[in-house]
């Protein structure tokens, strides 16, 4: 939820970031209404208050003969104080629904537009080439006994797979890899729970347009997240946090990851890069809303690090305002070259959600005047399985072998190539 006092001071701005979304403007305008409704009901009901306990204080001061009178006026009175009490709570819930509609406000220099617009900022590495027909990731992954769709649609279903072998044991070298380099960086590690309530999946901003990419327990009324983001924001909800020394918060959530990939029919089917179920690692951040764009910066460096450590050639986009998340102020994604696509495919995505999940979620930090305000938020992808595809691709050999990034070797107990079965 954005500050409302950006609706009553800045409310073109507000309707500029909305139209830069591709969202209605007249939205706004609602949230407005809505919001003055809201303060307007509010005082109607601290001004009966007020008069009601002046009121109390007079029947308790009054004379025995006058009392019965001003009882029946006290009684009056109750009521119109519990009238005005639930009509502006009403006016609250109806501000909260109007300002739900309103996206993150997108920070200046956001390209407009949709998921075409985005703006490429750096190519970094380069793109590898060969003398021989690449193999694509799960030719690579069949021939060394690492990824079995076949057996993964058997159990699960199309989009699930089994890892095995090599393949389970480079997942994990890969995410303890990049586990380290958090810790490294003063992260705390966390397992997460896969499962949240109904709150805290909204309050981060995932019940909104793509919420058909949610799985959903009715019986439960459980979500199975998509990032361990979720858990991260909803650990601190409703607390004052102390944001320490460092002046930040900073979390690596390892989890399991689901997403029902709705709308997908058809893209992406071969392999593991579009699939309902991944393991993720997960940066999270709690800082200064005055920090967050610095912040933000240095998660992006980190991601950049890692992939660069395992020779991935790579871009970094500033994402358009149209391909945002409700949450996301801005967007930075790091896409790896895919050989056998020809063709640069999102590895990591960051977003600064400045303090929009936090004021949906009621997490506060005390400034040095005492006062409390919302914390900012950023999260950032540190590994998935996705990376396999770039890995298995970029550093294939002719014999269908792979050559083990050298930070990943210790992981591997030494292993520096993964050899095709016979």
């Amino acid at each position: 939820m954005i500050d409302p006092a950006l609706l009553r001071d800045a409310p073109e701005a507000v309707k500029r970031s909305q139209v830069a979304r591709g969202n209605s403007p007249d939205t706004v305008d609602a949230a407005i209404v809505a919001e003055s409704s809201r303060r307007e009901s509010l005082a109607a009901f601290e001004q009966l208050r007020a008069e009601q306990n002046a009121f109390g204080k007079t029947v308790a001061k009054a004379p025995k003969e006058d009392k019965p009178q001003l009882v029946a006026e006290a009684k009056v009175l109750a009521q119109k104080v519990k009238d005005a009490d639930q009509a502006a709570k009403t006016a609250d819930e109806a501000y909260r629904a109007a300002a739900g509609r309103i996206e993150n406000i997108v920070i200046e220099g956001v390209p407009e537009g949709g998921e075409e617009n985005f703006v490429t900022l750096r190519e970094v590495g380069q793109i590898p080439t060969f003398d021989f027909e690449p193999r694509d990731h799960l030719e690579l992954g069949e021939m060394l006994g690492a990824i079995d769709m076949e057996r993964g649609a058997k159990v699960s279903g199309a989009r699930f797979y089994f890892l095995k072998g090599v393949g389970a044991r480079l997942e994990l070298a890969l995410m303890n890899y990049a586990l380290n380099t958090a810790l490294d960086n003063d992260f705390t590690p966390m397992i997460t729970p896969t499962l949240v309530r109904p709150e805290i999946m909204a309050g981060t901003g995932f019940l909104g347009e793509h919420s058909d990419e949610i799985y959903h327990l009715e019986d439960d009324d459980l979500y199975l997240v998509g990032t361990s983001e979720v858990a991260l924001a909803g650990y601190h909800a409703d607390e004052i946090v102390d944001l320490g020394e460092s002046g930040a918060i900073k979390y690596a959530g390892w989890s399991t990851c689901y997403r029902r990939e709705a709308g997908s029919h058809g893209k992406d089917t071969r392999g593991i890069i579009r699939v309902h179920q991944f393991n993720k690692l997960e940066m999270f951040v709690y800082c200064d809303p005055a920090d967050a764009e610095a912040q933000h910066e240095r998660l992006v460096a980190l991601e950049e690090q890692v992939l660069s450590s395992l020779g991935l050639a790579y871009r970094v986009i500033d994402v358009a305002a149209g391909d945002l998340g409700s949450s996301a102020a801005r967007k930075f994604d790091t896409e790896a070259w895919v050989p056998t696509q020809g063709a640069y495919r999102e590895l990591t995505s960051t977003s600064n959600c400045t303090t929009y999940q936090a004021r949906r979620l009621g997490i506060r930090h005390r400034t040095d005047g005492g006062k409390t305000q919302p914390v900012a938020t950023l999260n950032g992808t540190l590994a998935t399985t996705r990376w396999l595809v770039a890995l298995l691709e970029t550093h294939q050999r002719a014999d269908g072998s792979v050559v083990v990034p050298e930070p990943l070797r210790p992981y591997l107990g030494g292993l520096e190539v993964l050899e095709p079965l016979a």
